[in-house]
């Protein structure tokens, strides 16, 4: 299959397969999520509605108690003679605006006596059920069975002796507590109150609201109130259940599911229709690329190919011709280094060469030194050839170490002596030139030593190469600080001058051999002495000095260490 169907097979797969998996989790996580928290809503309306039951049960204990206790209440004795109880109890029914439905006193003889209703005084009291006795503020209240959405409830009149002589009568209107339960409804669900100490269902079910039945028959979702945690008993085991259609509470999940699927189609189609050019674009410039590559094995020729397309294929393009450019410039600097180790090879054999010569010469210099007639300007001229010849053994000891340098014979030396070697070696000259050769240690230890593993002799061979290219270059009166800083991993020895510097283009080059700045010079110092440090794991930087505004500030950093095992 081609890189193109495999792309437009990929876009399709990438597109539907997240949307799918996606949609499929959100679908089932968003019903969960709605489920809980439509039964959290229903628990919260119902434990609400309990509460207004709780609380409307709670005033009607407190009043009839609290009613029964009121003075006016001893005219039962004398058959309220002047309708003042009457007058009374018709206020009390008229003040709760439809709560009760009558309030009467019956006396021991339970008959009426005095009556919120005129036309009941004098009659014989309605014979009720008992159905549960409560004791609140130490009377008792007496419930009646529930009939006709009227709750009759009763509680004992006594006199000063605490002797009965009657009895106050309240029918509280039902119809309030159904009331509270149709406030609890909203779209599809219904609520019904149930007393918990029933023994059967129809003395259970206490109230109910309009479609109560026709929901719980169908099995939907149901919730009961909670009873609140508390240090008092409850009065009334009463809790108010709430039920709902399955159907409405999942219904914003269905029209959520629809939505979904109708993504996903139109997902599909404009992944269809963008996928196809959109892989023809991917893979023109990698066929591209692809014959450049061939074109470019073949002969090394060729145009790269034009950078366009995505982001990721434009750099691959740019990274490639990258790549074919350093190839370029491996070949030409493998090129030039193995002209380099042939001429280092040449130099090598020619030094030997060159050494006997110039041996030989020194001593004939030497024994026409001791000659005695040998005239001021004879001896001028054996000076000369003595300083030649010396010159010209250095330059061929510098041309074989920069062949073929020594490896380093790693040892533990403490550096701050092999510093103070090398400014003590090159006092003299500078004081030829009168320049101010200094030397600081900063951040010393308190043993006074810095201990580095490293060559000794080939560190020395650096230092007094850096030192003699500062005094070479400095004008008379210059400058020179050599420092020493000291790290917990590494050392940093600093010979810093307040010369002409070095300039940015200087710096690319400076450390290559046979480039110099100084008359005379052959370039090499700097290219060795970078050889050493390297070959010591460490790193040779030049940077502007700190001493002056242009000045050179050259920086040996050593590792205390040389983890050779680990390289």
């Amino acid at each position: 299959m081609s890189v193109k169907k495999l792309l437009l097979v990929g876009f399709l797969l990438s597109a539907m397969l997240p949307m799918l998996m996606m949609t499929l989790l959100t679908f089932f996580e968003a019903r969960t999520v709605l489920r809980e928290e439509i039964v959290r809503d229903m628990q919260t309306r119902a434990n609400a509605a309990a509460h207004q039951v709780d609380d409307m049960m709670f005033e009607r204990l407190q009043n009839i108690v609290s009613w029964s206790r009121l003075e006016v209440m001893d005219e039962v004795v004398i058959g309220d003679f002047d309708k003042r109880l009457s007058k009374f109890l018709n206020e009390l029914k008229v003040s709760y605006r439809g709560v009760y439905q009558s309030i009467y006193v019956v006396n021991n003889q339970n008959v009426v006596v005095a009556s919120s209703e005129p036309a009941e005084i004098g009659k014989p009291a309605h014979a009720v059920s008992l159905w549960q006795q409560i004791i609140f503020a130490n009377r008792t209240v007496r419930l009646y069975q529930l009939a006709e959405q009227k709750l009759p409830m009763a509680s004992d009149i006594s006199d000063v002796n605490q002797q009965k002589v009657g009895t106050l009568w309240v029918v509280f209107d039902w119809r309030a507590i159904t009331k509270i339960l149709d406030n609890t409804e909203n779209q599809g669900s219904a609520a019904a109150l149930m007393n918990m100490d029933a023994t059967t269902p129809e003395t259970r079910m206490l109230a109910e609201t309009k479609h109560w039945k026709k929901i719980i028959e169908a099995h939907d979702i149901s919730v009961d109130s909670a009873t609140p945690p508390t240090a008092e008993p409850q009065i009334f085991n009463w809790v108010v259940s709430i039920a709902q259609y399955r159907s409405v509470v999942m219904a914003p999940v269905h029209r959520m599911g629809y939505m979904f699927i109708l993504l996903l189609i139109v997902t599909g189609v404009l992944a269809a229709v963008f996928a196809v050019p959109l892989s023809a674009r991917i893979t023109k410039p990698l066929a591209e690329l692809t014959d450049y590559a061939s074109r470019f094995m073949r002969s090394s020729q060729g145009a790269p190919p034009a950078v366009e397309g995505p982001a990721e294929v434009r750099a691959l393009s740019t990274a490639f011709g990258k790549m074919m450019d350093d190839l370029s410039l491996s070949k030409e600097n493998l090129t030039r280094a193995a002209k380099l180790a042939v001429a280092g090879e040449m130099a090598a054999a020619m030094s030997h060469e060159i050494r006997t010569p110039l041996g030989i010469l020194r001593s004939s210099a030497q024994v026409l030194a001791r000659e005695k007639g040998l005239s001021v300007e004879g001896q001028e001229v054996v000076a000369f050839i003595n300083m030649e010849t010396e010159r010209l053994n250095k330059l061929v000891s510098t041309l074989v170490d920069s062949a073929r340098p020594r490896q380093p014979e790693f040892a533990l030396h403490d550096i701050v002596p092999l510093v103070e070697h090398a400014v003590a070696m090159l006092r003299m000259q500078a004081n030829k030139k009168d320049v101010n050769l200094a030397m600081m240690v900063e951040n010393r230890a308190e043993t006074g030593s810095i201990i580095v593993e490293c060559d000794a002799e080939q560190i020395t061979q650096v230092l007094l190469n850096l030192l003699l290219n500062a005094i070479q270059v400095l004008p008379t009166g210059g400058q020179v600080a050599v420092s020493i800083i000291d790290a917990q991993q590494h050392v940093v020895i600093s010979v810093a001058d307040n010369g002409a510097g070095v300039t940015e283009a200087q710096k690319e080059q400076i450390f290559d051999p046979f480039f110099t700045q100084r008359p005379g010079g052959i370039g090499l110092g700097l290219a060795v002495s970078k050889q050493i440090v390297t070959a010591h794991f460490g790193s040779l930087t030049v940077q502007k000095s700190t001493l002056a505004t242009s000045g050179a500030d050259f920086r040996v950093q050593l590792p205390k260490r040389q983890l050779l095992g680990d390289a």
